[in-house]
């Protein structure tokens, strides 16, 4: 017989597994399988519906299981925000025909206010929400992901944790189902921290980077760019995915010799790695082809056999994290890069290929599981160091990364910054609560085959002024323009004052704010292929009205209420109020 519960918020969840229990506090269930039986859990283990009581126009918001996946609109007609959801044909977490899944959590806005419905944990089992009509009315289902694991292969008969929210603020449902996934993942020292500000070589010169590339950058950073403080080395360096102790032969003198570089202009080292994925050309595949996820026959998997295959220099195939001798090979690489080479942040990528599911060295362990395991032994060789996660499955990385990019790549054309600045602005509620988000780089100036127009760059630079997080320019330092050098210049001014990102009332987008001083509040506006319109802003009291970035004032005396207008099409502004 099923199980009825009813939360503090007086919400129904039913329970129809006789061999799952549950745990009652206020408005969050913490379960558990207290069966008999050891069946297979397969990857649509229901745990629990509630009535899905909303109008059929509410907007919607789910998030997807890794970083690229996104989804909104409604529940009849969703729309997904980024360009590889989870059951697109290149990742395929699941089909395509299937019904729509939200994956760790699903944001409802209609007339009566906000409701959530979230996964506070996720340990062993990716959790995610569907909706679906069945026999005349609406329900929310939650489900995890068994991986066609058997309970008796389980060193814990714990499942995961699911909290029911609802309330008027949408930002205030976001700060209390932050500190409830906090309980049962503690966040790393970075989170609180100051966020890194610096300079990223991959937006500038992408695989093709070179030695003198860095030089010539760190030249210009020890000169006129002085605030930049991090140097982040990216994808390049490296003889092959997998080697990552070994240069490419554009590093005649070896990285390290380029991280001392780095270290003797004052700067701080940061590097890129892909920890969890090898290209068969790599020594680490040579040597040990026992280190790597297999099917179920015993031959070794290849990513590109179950989801997307990556990049570049693929094939990939993906490292066994349950094996003990793959985690002291992750902590080894990890520690000689920190304490011998003295990188002090690692920006991981390709994390989300860490959770393929397959043949494991421990019976029983998920892909999740593994995945957790992986980055605890990358976190004992980074010690004190930053650890930034990329392309990264997002649940399973809670407790486990300083940053997280929330956001895909940034290109320099109109699309892309619209993209990403709707990827950034739905996660942007989880900075310096479980991560500072990473929004990507502040990409300002065009290069020979990537371009776009004045509007468009000032439409992107707006969305990093809201965002706030880490702050890492993408450009070619020594092609800098005036104009994109006065913009790094006032968003390094923006985090010097304030850390957190301005916050959003509805899930339009439309406007953020944010008390950025004691006297100052920061608005910032957009517009997303709209047609042009003007916007009332309020203040508590009268107060002059600026510009941010020209510092032109707006109004000729102190007031409460001023218009301002918004252009069509991609379109932004900022306006800071001054007492």
């Amino acid at each position: 017989m099923a199980l009825h519960v009813e939360l503090a918020n007086s919400r129904l969840v039913v329970i129809p597994n006789h061999d799952i229990t549950a745990t009652k506090k206020d408005n969050q269930l913490h379960f558990l399988f207290q069966g008999l039986s050891n069946y297979k859990f397969n990857d649509r283990f229901l745990l629990c519906q509630t009535e899905f009581n909303f109008e059929r126009s509410a907007t919607i918001l789910g998030d997807g299981f890794q970083m690229l996946a996104q989804t909104t609109g409604t529940i009849e007609q969703p729309i997904d925000i980024g360009r590889c959801p989870d059951n697109s044909p290149s990742y395929r977490i699941y089909s395509s025909q299937d019904t729509k899944r939200y994956y760790n959590y699903l944001m409802v806005e209609d007339s009566l206010g906000y409701s959530l419905f979230g996964f506070t944990s996720c340990h062993r089992f990716a959790g995610y929400f569907e909706v679906q009509e069945q026999e005349g009315r609406w329900l929310v289902s939650a489900y995890i992901d068994g991986e066609g694991t058997y309970p008796q292969d389980w060193s814990t008969t714990a499942l995961e944790s699911i909290v029911c929210l609802q309330g008027d603020s949408m930002s205030q449902l976001y700060t209390e189902y932050s500190k409830l996934i906090a309980k049962h993942h503690p966040v790393r020292a970075g989170v609180e921290a100051k966020a890194p500000i610096g300079w990223c070589s991959w937006y500038a010169y992408y695989a093709e980077v070179n030695q003198d590339n860095i030089y010539h950058n760190l030249e210009v950073m020890s000169a006129d760019a002085k605030q930049l403080e991090y140097v982040l080395l990216d994808d390049g360096y490296q003889a092959f995915m997998g080697d990552w102790l070994m240069p490419s032969d554009k590093f005649p003198s070896g990285v390290r010799a380029v991280i001392e570089a780095i270290k003797a202009k004052g700067k701080k080292p940061a590097i890129w790695l892909a920890p969890f994925i090898a290209q068969p050309e790599s020594e680490l595949f040579k040597q040990h082809p026992d280190w790597f996820v297999k099917h179920q026959d015993g031959r070794l998997l290849k990513a590109e056999e179950v989801t997307y295959a990556g990049w570049r220099c693929t094939p990939w195939y993906v490292l066994d994290t349950s094996n003990p001798e793959v985690q002291e090979h992750l902590t080894h690489v990890v520690r000689v890069m920190r304490e011998e080479w003295g990188i002090e942040l690692f920006k991981l990528d390709a994390n989300y290929w860490g959770t393929l599911k397959g043949q494991r060295y421990q019976t029983g362990t998920t892909g999740i599981e593994a995945y957790r395991m992986g980055m605890e032994a990358i976190a004992e060789g980074a010690g004190d160091a930053w650890i930034l996660g990329c392309n990264a499955p997002m649940w399973p990385s809670l407790g486990l990364v300083d940053a997280m990019r929330v956001s895909d790549d940034v290109e320099r054309n109109e699309h892309r910054f619209e993209q990403i600045a709707k990827e950034t602005f739905y996660r942007s509620w989880q900075h310096r609560k479980l991560w500072q988000i990473d929004p990507d780089c502040a990409t300002l100036v065009s290069l020979p085959n990537q371009a776009a127009e004045r509007q468009s760059y000032e439409f992107h630079r707006n969305v990093l002024l809201a965002s706030s997080g880490l702050l890492l320019s993408g450009d070619p330092l020594p092609e800098l323009t005036p104009w994109a050098k006065q913009t790094l210049s006032k968003l390094i001014l923006r985090h010097k004052h304030c850390q957190e990102s301005a916050r959003f009332t509805a899930l339009n987008l439309h406007h953020a704010f944010l008390l950025i001083t004691e006297r100052n509040d920061l608005h910032c506006l957009f517009n997303y292929q709209q047609p042009a319109r003007e916007v009332t802003l309020t203040a508590e009291q009268p107060v002059y009205w600026y510009d941010y970035w020209t510092g032109e004032r707006l109004v000729e005396e102190p007031t409460q209420v001023i218009e301002v207008g918004l252009e069509s099409g991609l379109s932004s502004r900022a306006i800071i109020t001054s007492i």
